[in-house]
């Protein structure tokens, strides 16, 4: 009896935990079907904006950008691919041939179509949870005055190689890690831009504003940069070995461990820059300005400086005054 009247009170306690039991299993379950129909819709949302990008009408294309735009914030998970279809759509929509890059540096600077300024505005401003190791490719793309990339925008490790980018603003923005290489960057505005540890081998610079902006060991091998603007640029370790500087503009700037080996920095401001530690063997310094300037540590080996001013310069030794 007593065995019996424990299992009678057991009762209730055991009906409780079977009721618990159930309850739990329903709200796995119904987790489980929430979570597939929920990527479903996003399923539907994608192959929607996708089918979007194709109309004839700008306005729809647009819809379709900002559909991706949209399940790109919802779904983690789909950011590569949604990343993926839009850097495929530049290339596509915005492609640069041979004879367009070759007309392209004699003309003036336009603006990209409203639905490719678009794409990269939304590559621009995503929001980045962790480190990125898929690849964003617009290489050889016509981007010429583009605006989106403005105020830290998320461009770093992106392959712009051989794009134009004339003209284009990209004032503050991120491009660390990114490669430019052979791109056309002719007037552009990369000031305050990060673009430390960029690739921008053989790259077109000239005339372009770079004041403050950081390119720390930068690959800047054989880059054209007449004219250009790098006052109080941090280019520490940079690689300049054979670039065209002539006439550019590097008051203040921070060239410490430098590779300058057979620059062209004939006519440079260089007044009050830090070059110590600099190789600046070979290098073409004829009637630059070196006023204030830091040479401790550097290598002059064979360097000109014909009719350059060195006033107050440091670090030079007599033999080159």
């Amino acid at each position: 009896m007593d065995w019996f009247g424990l299992v009678v009170v057991s009762l209730p306690g055991l009906a409780a935990l079977a009721a618990l039991l159930f309850t739990w299993m329903q709200v796995g379950q119904a987790s489980k079907e929430l979570r597939i129909s929920e990527q479903g819709q996003i399923t539907n949302r994608f192959n929607a904006a996708v089918t979007n990008l194709g109309s004839d009408s700008v306005d729809v294309r647009l819809g379709g950008i900002y559909g991706l735009e949209r399940i790109m914030q919802d779904s983690v998970r789909d950011h590569p691919t949604v990343v993926s279809v839009l850097t495929a759509y530049v290339r596509q929509h915005a492609p640069l041939s041979g004879a367009d890059a070759k007309r392209q540096q004699t003309t003036s600077p336009e603006v990209p179509p409203t639905d490719i300024e678009a794409v990269m505005n939304v590559l621009a401003k995503r929001t980045i949870g962790v480190a990125e190791v898929f690849g964003l490719d617009v290489s050889r793309t016509d981007l010429r005055g583009l605006r989106s990339g403005q105020g830290g925008s998320k461009f770093a490790a992106m392959d712009f190689q051989g794009s134009d980018l004339t003209g284009a603003n990209l004032n503050g923005a991120s491009l660390n890690s990114a490669d430019l290489t052979n791109a056309i960057l002719r007037t552009s505005i990369l000031t305050d831009a990060r673009l430390s540890g960029a690739f921008l081998t053989g790259a077109d610079l000239t005339s372009a504003n770079l004041n403050e902006a950081w390119l720390n060991s930068a690959e800047m091998t054989d880059a054209r940069l007449t004219g250009v603007k790098l006052n109080g640029a941090f280019l520490t370790s940079a690689i300049l070995a054979g670039a065209s500087l002539n006439g550019a503009e590097l008051v203040g700037a921070h060239l410490t461990y430098a590779d300058l080996k057979e620059a062209d920095l004939t006519g440079a401001n260089l007044r009050e820059a830090d070059l110590t530690g600099a190789n600046l063997t070979r290098a073409n310094l004829s009637k630059a300005d070196l006023t204030g300037a830091d040479l401790t540590g550097a290598d002059v080996t064979g360097a000109r400086f014909s009719d350059a001013k060195l006033k107050g310069v440091l670090g030079l030794p007599p033999s080159q005054r």
